[in-house]
């Protein structure tokens, strides 16, 4: 229960009460307010309804309850653990880097067992002693600073009165089961907890991977499983075998029980016509060791099954849509690939650049595509919109990102298409997305809301505070930037370095911070860590007005050790203060945002900092990782494909809410409700609003 209500904290910033009020001695009132005074330490606070509803219970339970809930937002904003630098009075007096080595290498020398091995032939200056290790208490740090001066500016972040938790966590399953984009890895653990807690279930689960998570507890629960491809059954064996239902990295299957075999063989049986057998190739290895541990040859009642397996190990031929189409665009016949995906309207979407530059009849391909409009997901139409509105704009590169957020860049090599034949089809998309718009009502968007990216993907996004889709645009407030780090290694040494690149306007000029560069004239580092055992935590310090570049890029690089997924903790964040706050390294009150860091690559660049022509800094969201060196990677070496690959992000025109907004204004009309897009909900909306916050966003993409 207490893990359900913290995901319900954490994701919807409302607090579950299921105590009934009842006549009290005023304690609750009291523990009410100090639990409020608390949580203004690390930047949250009760809502005036939250307050009234806490001061009518006993004092005992609001005092369990604040307990509880201050331990979510903490760990929320990543003031669960202390925050030790290496400087201990970051950051004032990090010295210079010669001045720095030349004082280790001094302190060496001064002992005798350490200056034997010190030798001049094969000095390793990351194996002096004290380096790389902190050399001060996290007491020592709470005397080397001055408490933080609490300003206007500080982020607050109001937590709102939640209905039951029986309540609260049915409406967090239906939004994440209904979700009509690919969930984050986190989020799909989420929904397991979810489904497993939950007696009812959405009407429509559109997602494949959500879909086989509520498929483990209708198989656990002997139910009718959810399935109408051969595909969704090989994502629920990998699910109950604890693997990826991604299906993006390979499972080791269980053994299933007689019960459980049968359950998947019928449902495997009842979808595989020869029409879908043609999907088993993508995946024939995985159906082979399936096949190992479901024994069709036992259960000659699933013949259908039984041909899924043969066609995994080649016995029996069966031609996939993908390939008949790739053979047919391969010689020329682009008509009878037109024909072939009109079956499958959303393929045949995805491919539409492609269609349109392969020489046949333009208003041929467009009359078929604005038939397949009606019968794609709301998902593909965006994103193809999306890519349309871009189709003419001068890139330094198209950028790919895979779920995990690995990206790459290349050059665009595609043959250029007709403007009057994009606009026909922005056309066509427009319209189709507009007739499935609901009415809004009377719709308000707040101005910063205005430049979110729509949230065509959250797979590339782990959930945490202030997260904002890739492509995102928000303004940054403060004087001071603080950028930071903290892993926890779990079994072996780990090295992570928090790294600056820093280019000006025409992604030129480089310079950087990190262990190899401790400050310039605007900006500090915390000094390097080179052991997580008892975790650690880097930072870097930037003023933001005396900055000479106008591109500010963190990187997180895996020097040594373990993947961001493999360490116990890993996680960035940052923070914005005005001059005169000083305080600790660490002051939860001025984190913006904070988010795990995860993923296959070894260089993480979760967002870049841009400075416009007006002298104004904001930030977009990239979500990006690099595959980097197996070791020893550096900001410096990884210089030119970062710059390409966040000039590319950064020269994209992202769909925006801005573009959902016209679009709803222009179908709806002022009526009896409201619908509310921002960033927080204000307390003065009328009662029945239809709220939209980041949480929330992935609930206006239209089916």
């Amino acid at each position: 229960m207490d893990t359900l209500e913290s995901l319900v904290i954490a994701r919807r910033l409302r607090v579950p009460i299921d105590a009934p009020a009842a006549p009290t001695s005023g304690w609750g009132e009291v523990a009410a307010r100090q639990l409020d005074a608390a949580l203004l330490s690390v930047g949250f606070k009760c809502s005036a309804a939250l307050l009234e509803r806490l001061a009518g219970l006993p004092g005992e339970t609001v005092v369990d309850l604040g307990v509880r809930v201050l331990a979510a937002v903490r760990h929320l904003v990543g003031d669960h653990i202390q925050h030790n630098v290496y400087f201990v009075e970051f950051p004032k007096n990090v010295p210079d880097n010669v001045e720095f080595w030349v004082g280790l290498l001094r302190q060496a020398m001064l002992d005798p067992v350490a200056a034997a091995s010190v030798q001049p032939a094969t000095l390793n200056l990351l194996a002096l002693p004290g380096y790389g290790r902190y050399q001060h208490t996290y007491a020592d740090l709470l005397a080397a600073h001055a408490e933080l001066i609490p300003l206007a500016g500080d982020r607050v972040t109001v937590l709102e009165l939640g209905a039951s938790l029986e309540a609260e966590a049915r409406e967090l399953y239906f939004s994440l089961a209904g979700s009509e984009v690919p969930l984050s890895a986190e989020d799909l653990v989420a929904l397991r907890s979810l489904a497993a807690f939950c007696a009812e279930e959405p009407e429509r689960i559109p997602m494949r991977e959500s879909r086989a998570v509520v498929n483990e507890v209708r198989l656990a629960a002997g139910r009718p499983l959810l399935v109408d491809t051969v595909t969704d059954v090989l994502r629920l064996a990998c699910g109950c075998s604890g693997g990826d239902v991604t299906l993006a990295t390979p499972t080791r299957f269980r053994s299933f029980s007689r019960s459980e075999r049968r359950a998947l063989l019928r449902a495997l049986d009842a979808v595989a016509s020869p029409a879908k057998l043609g999907d088993v190739s993508k995946h024939r290895e995985r159906w082979k060791r399936l096949g190992e541990r479901l024994h069709p040859g036992e259960h000659p009642q699933f013949p259908r099954a039984a041909h899924v397996f043969e066609v995994a190990r080649g016995v029996r031929q069966a031609r996939g849509l993908d390939s008949r189409v790739e053979a047919a665009l391969s010689a020329g016949r682009t008509g009878e690939a037109v024909e072939l995906l009109e079956k499958t309207p959303g393929a045949l979407l995805r491919r539409l650049d492609h269609l349109l530059r392969s020489g046949t009849s333009a208003s041929a391909v467009l009359e078929a595509a604005e038939k397949a409009a009606a019968g794609a997901s709301g998902r593909v139409l965006l994103s193809l919109r999306e890519h349309l509105q871009n189709r003419f704009t001068p890139a330094a590169g198209r950028v790919f990102a895979n779920r995990h957020g690995r990206a790459w860049t290349t050059a665009d090599t595609r043959s250029p298409i007709e403007e009057n034949v994009v606009s026909r089809a922005v056309a066509i998309l427009d319209e189709e997305i507009t007739r499935r718009l609901p009415d809004p009502g009377t719709l308000i968007v707040a101005p910063e809301a205005l430049d979110i990216a729509l949230p065509l993907s959250g797979k590339a996004v782990a959930p945490g505070l202030g997260m904002l889709p890739r492509g995102s645009l928000s303004a940054v407030d403060g004087e001071l930037l603080r950028f930071f780090v903290h892993w926890r290694q779990a079994e072996r040494r780990t090295d992570y370095d928090l790294s600056a690149l820093m280019l000006d306007a025409s992604y030129g000029n480089p310079q950087h911070i990190s262990w190899t560069s401790y400050h310039n004239a605007f900006a500090e580092y915390s000094g390097d860590l080179v052991d997580a055992a008892d975790g650690a935590s880097e930072f870097i310090d930037i003023r933001l007005a005396q900055a000479k570049r106008s591109i500010i890029i963190p990187q997180v690089n895996i020097y040594a050790g373990e993947a961001f997924d493999e360490a116990a903790e890993a996680f960035f964040g940052y923070m914005t203060r005005d001059a005169e706050q000083e305080g600790m390294p660490f002051e939860p009150r001025t984190v913006r945002m904070k988010s795990d860091l995860r993923g296959a690559g070894r260089v993480a660049l979760p967002l870049v900092f841009l400075r416009g022509d007006d002298g104004a800094w904001r930030v977009k969201w990239l979500h990006l990782y690099l595959k980097g060196h197996p070791g020893f990677n550096q900001v410096e070496g990884n210089r030119v494909t970062a710059s390409l690959l966040v000039r590319s992000i950064v020269e994209r025109d992202h769909l925006r809410v801005r573009y959902l907004a016209d679009l709803l204004r222009r179908k709806g009309s002022p009526g009896e409700h409201t619908t509310y897009i921002g960033l927080q909900a204000p307390a003065d909306l009328p009662e029945g609003a239809r709220v939209y916050t980041p949480g929330t966003l992935h609930e206006l993409i239209p089916a």
